[in-house]
Parts: C-alpha cells; structure tokens; sequence
C-alpha cells in the first residue's frame, strides 16, 4: 500500500462516521500520531471518559499504563514518541456493566494506512487480546494469558500485554511475573529507545 501523507489521513480518521448507527453516544473517533514516533500503543477502544474529553488513555487504565510504561504525561502525550491507536477508535457503549468490544470496522479500515505513514516505529505493544489477535495472528493463543505468557517470543519488535484496566487487578495478582519480567523489560526496551 502506497503511503498516504499523516496529517489528511488523521483529518480523516477523525472525521470518520462509518459506525455512527452503532455509537450510543456518536463517533468521536480518538487518536494521536506523528511521523516521528517510535513507539505504538494498540489498545481497545475509547471507554466513556476518553470519549468525553478526547483524550486517549485519559482515565484510570492510562494511569497504570503510564506507570507500567515509566514516563509522565508529558511524554506520553508526545505524539512524537508514543503513537495511540485503538483498535475501535470510537467509544462503543456498554452491557451489563462493561464496555463492548471494538467495532470491528475500525481497524481494516484505518490500520494499515496509517501504520504505513509511521515509518520510524520501532515497537508495538499490544493491549488486550483483540489487538493481539490481529497483529500476532496465529501466534497468538486463544488465551489471552497464554499469549503474553510467551511474549519472548515476540520481541524485540512486539510485546503482548494484558489490558491495564483496573478490572484486571484479579489477572496481576494470579500472574506476578507480568509485573516482574515484562514490564521491566518494556521499559529496558523504551530507555534504549530514548523514552524514559
């Protein structure tokens, strides 16, 4: 695929309304990107507070992110650092109490051109197992757990991790290696990058 300049096609993502019939709360399509950036962080989607203020990780799992990651704000709203990209960009409402999953539109549609007008990137970090699903493939297990179990084997290019929703508090505890091998590695991985 031929490169599509950044700044038009950001335009464009975030004008996007493609899933505006499946928006309880209309699209409000979130992102952040410069050609610049070294590192992408492939989330869910926006929850309700992102949607509100427009700001990607602008709410408590941005929080233990930021602190899994070791960088303050500053630097991860760099978008000549850290590139956010959803797998749905759009909040996709609620049920029973949870988020819903991406809409599955929003990746086939936007990724590709837009991972293609990020030439300097260096890492990936996977959140959560839909974005591992689609950029592991069959390399990923059907267990999320599993999956960042073998990150290893992904790096130094792609690390598997666990969404850093407080929900997930329950997963941390039952796998303490995750905080113990893989985030110090993650961070190893962005001071060699100039990150930290």
């Amino acid at each position: 695929m031929a490169r599509v300049p950044l700044r038009p096609l950001l335009t464009e993502i975030r004008g996007c309304t493609v899933c505006a019939p499946s928006l309880p709360a209309g699209p409000r399509p979130v992102v952040q990107a410069a050609s610049k950036a070294r590192v992408v962080i492939i989330g869910q989607a926006p929850g309700r507070k992102v949607h509100e203020t427009g700001i990607p990780w602008d709410d408590p799992s941005g929080d233990r992110l930021r602190t899994w990651l070791g960088v303050e704000r500053d630097t991860f709203y760099d978008p000549n650092s850290f590139a956010l990209v959803p797998m749905g960009f759009c909040y996709p409402g609620t049920s029973k109490g949870a988020d819903l999953p991406p809409r599955p539109e929003c990746a086939p549609l936007w990724h590709e051109p837009l991972l293609s007008a990020l030439p300097n990137i260096e890492l990936y970090l996977l959140f959560g197992r839909y974005a591992q699903a689609r950029y592991l493939g069959d390399k990923a297990s059907k267990r999320l757990t599993d999956t960042v179990a073998n990150w290893r084997s992904f790096t130094p290019r792609l690390i598997p991790m666990p969404h850093p929703s407080p929900r997930n508090q329950r997963w941390l505890v039952r796998n303490p290696w995750f905080e113990d091998e893989v985030i110090p590695y993650m961070q190893r991985r962005l001071k060699r990058l100039g990150l930290r």
